[in-house]
């Protein structure tokens, strides 16, 4: 998952102006799009259309949509975010169209033309067990992870390149205000928070309980994420950010017939099941049964931080600009 950057990233593949042609719909996603193989297929096989996903690697979603705009690369995309839905509908990159399968449940969350798909809370995850076996208790706020004997331990995603990282930024700043944040980062970083480019990054390779078995028993992760660990680990509520994730035809895409036909599909029945077991988010159809695993360990809290999306529109680039300077400072 990204969101910002200073620079275009190379793409590989035809421009979207070829896609209609060939009956392909090129959907711009973040790093974590991890649709069954079998759903991809049933897209394919309903409608005709062959799917082709590109990641927005380091440059995220919407940036990277806002670099392309004047030539697009994309039909459609799937993965801008609460944070980052903003400079998409500012910068006009995204068409017009509200999908007729959105569920009453979602309708509240609709920002311009960008149809909400999903959604889940950021929040840091423990490892039960590291804590368990050094007798350390776990930490219950945003405070305690500030505690030299905390911020060690913990590992975050970066905010300029991960769509978490960017959503626990804003949370910070809601919970602590301008200064307070800035005072925040450095007192993370002076302790020894390690900042990984990536959520995969952060949860596969560092976090002690994740398959990489790594040396930080703390990570920013989702409120989803415990039960893929069947209560292994578990969430810090009151460090949980609430996150929405939107899929939208983009403005000037060759095939946008392709592209609302995915975002229908993106909201049909189908794969909002299957969106709790490949992609870890809560699917933003309510009415969706979740796997019994979910209905044990995951889970949205009950009273998460709520930055204002349109607060982080107008300020996201100071925030980043202050937080990019602190986090050089204390390389």
């Amino acid at each position: 998952m990204g969101v910002a950057s200073l620079g275009l990233i190379g793409c590989s593949g035809n421009h979207a102006q070829d896609s209609s042609a060939k009956k392909t719909v090129t959907v711009l996603t973040h790093d974590a799009f991890n649709l069954p193989k079998d759903a991809i297929r049933r897209f394919e096989t309903t409608t005709g259309y062959k799917l082709k996903t590109i990641s927005s690697g380091e440059a995220g979603v919407a940036n990277q949509l806002v670099l392309t705009k004047k030539h697009p690369k994309y039909d459609a995309v799937y993965g801008i975010d609460t944070y980052s839905a903003g400079l998409a509908d500012r910068e006009g990159v995204i068409d017009s169209y509200t999908s007729s399968k959105l569920p009453e449940s979602g309708k509240r969350y609709v920002i311009g033309g960008l149809n909400p798909i999903d959604q889940g809370d950021v929040c840091v995850n423990t490892d039960h067990a590291w804590f368990k076996k050094k007798s350390v208790p776990e930490p219950t706020s945003l405070d305690d992870l500030a505690k030299p004997e905390y911020a060690k331990l913990l590992v975050v995603s970066n905010p300029t390149t991960s769509s978490p990282g960017l959503a626990f930024l804003a949370g910070v700043e809601k919970a602590k205000g301008r200064k307070g944040a800035d005072a925040y980062w450095k007192a993370l970083l002076a302790g020894g928070t390690k900042v990984a480019k990536s959520w995969s990054e952060a949860y596969n390779s560092d976090f002690s309980a994740g398959e990489g078995k790594g040396q930080y028993p703390l990570v920013l992760s989702y409120g989803s994420s415990p039960a893929e660990t069947k209560g292994a680990t578990g969430s810090v509520d009151s460090t949980c950010v609430r996150q929405v994730e939107y899929a939208g035809v983009v403005k000037g895409g060759g095939n946008q017939k392709g592209a609302r036909a995915f975002v229908d599909y993106m909201l049909s029945d189908s794969v909002q099941a299957a969106i709790p077991g490949s992609m870890y988010m809560f699917p933003i159809n309510t009415a969706v049964a979740l796997p019994e695993k979910w209905k044990a360990y995951a889970r949205l809290a009950d009273e998460p931080i709520l930055p204002d999306a349109a607060d982080v529109t107008k300020n996201r680039e100071e925030w980043l600009k202050s937080w990019t300077s602190i986090y050089e400072s204390a390389k």
